[in-house]
């Protein structure tokens, strides 16, 4: 117990941190070193660290990580910022444009990533059109976590709650997908009112982004994505339809497969496999036991308390390893409470400024731009929407499921 213990408790502090205070090691590599620990130790043998993996969240990352990379690759987020230059005339239209179009792509895909594909096109808008990009950052960072929590597709910790709860994906949408769309409207106004004279004025010398771009790539990864989200919908296994769909596209002699690798994130494969093995490290050795008797005065049983402390935890150690954590402490492990963990997990996210990873791809992807985001200024939309967002969803469950 005390050696698994040890082993949780630093890789939770280099998840808080994002790093180690004395190494080079991020999650990833914390995630890495402590998987091994747990076996070397003998908390775990290797045979039973393997059976702690859940391989269906790591396929169903991975296979989604295909579908978007193809997206990217073929130029499709290219094609939208050109369509936006086209079409928008003022900075209010752009950013409705830009939250909701970051919102929803994030709901069908993982944030993370559509966070590293749009940031880039909306930059290059803003220096076209010679805007403040700073609104538009926050908007891509905030809408990419509010939208994502309407489907078990639009972040980690959501694919990981769909594959551990079995909860139906349409069963999941149908109770997350309106919190999620009334929350891109609210945080399209919120950002409007705290940047309303930097967004009054009208957009000038919208000419096109130049670069190359494949029309029928763009129409497979499309039609790929359709037909993987009607599999969703219909009921058969998210794993086996999106695996196939990625295949498909992997299928093609237009693109080498090289060029879809280079834009997957392994190193989230690799956090979710080590924080697999640490938490069945900890479990294993009873400590988890002990944990759940000895907190018992925390009143979990309360889905108020349940929902505040999955939005505390979420912040202090990120949404996934509290997710993992979080689900020996559901008292009823029935739908509702494991749709009430994915979506305050995720609206967590927007707390502050290092909430979230896509925040901070969003924050580093415009400080290599030269753009600062600072903590402060990201405050003033993020923790009024969260706190907002988390009052109307507490409302909205305690009325639709008379908890």
């Amino acid at each position: 117990m005390a050696t698994a213990g040890a082993t949780l408790v630093g890789t939770l502090l280099i998840f808080a941190l994002g790093k180690s205070p004395l190494f080079r090691i991020d999650r990833a590599g914390a995630a890495i070193i402590a998987a091994s620990l747990t076996m070397a130790t003998g908390v775990l043998t290797f045979e039973q660290a393997t059976k702690t993996i859940d391989f269906r969240t790591i396929v169903l990352l991975f296979s989604m990580m295909i579908v978007a990379a193809s997206l990217r690759v073929s130029g499709f987020f290219q094609v939208l910022g050109n369509f936006f230059l086209k079409t928008i005339n003022n900075q209010r239209m752009l950013l409705f444009a830009v939250v909701f179009t970051s919102g929803l792509l994030s709901a069908f895909f993982i944030n993370d990533i559509i966070c590293l594909l749009f940031t880039p096109v909306v930059l290059m808008i803003c220096q076209r059109v010679k805007v403040n990009p700073i609104p538009y950052l926050i908007g891509i960072a905030t809408a990419s976590n509010v939208g994502s929590a309407g489907t078990l597709l639009g972040n980690p910790q959501n694919i990981l709650i769909g594959s551990l709860s079995g909860i139906p994906f349409l069963s999941y949408m149908l109770v997350a997908f309106p919190i999620s769309c009334l929350g891109l409207l609210l945080n399209y106004l919120l950002i409007m009112v705290v940047y309303k004279k930097k967004l009054a004025s009208k957009l000038t010398n919208s000419q096109p982004m130049h670069g190359v771009y494949h029309k029928y790539l763009i129409a497979k990864s499309l039609i790929v994505t359709a037909c993987i989200l009607i599999g969703f919908l219909a009921g058969f296994d998210a794993v086996i339809i999106a695996s196939l769909g990625a295949a498909y596209l992997l299928i093609t002699r237009r693109l080498k497969p090289d060029k879809i690798y280079c834009h997957i994130d392994f190193n989230l494969l690799v956090i979710f496999a080590g924080l697999f093995v640490v938490i069945g490290g900890v479990e294993q050795s009873g400590l988890m036991d002990w944990f759940i008797n000895h907190l018992s005065f925390v009143d979990f049983a309360n889905f108020n308390v349940f929902a505040i402390i999955t939005v505390i935890l979420s912040n202090i150690f990120s949404n996934v390893p509290a997710v993992i954590l979080l689900q020996y402490f559901m008292p009823s492990p029935i739908d509702s409470w494991w749709i009430g963990l994915g979506i305050f997990s995720t609206l967590a996210g927007n707390l502050t400024l290092t909430g979230s990873i896509a925040n901070l791809i969003v924050v580093e992807t415009a400080r290599r731009e030269g753009i600062r985001v600072g903590f402060l200024e990201y405050l003033k939309v993020g923790l009024p929407l969260t706190f907002l967002l988390c009052a109307i969803s507490l409302l909205y469950f305690n009325v639709i499921y008379n908890l």
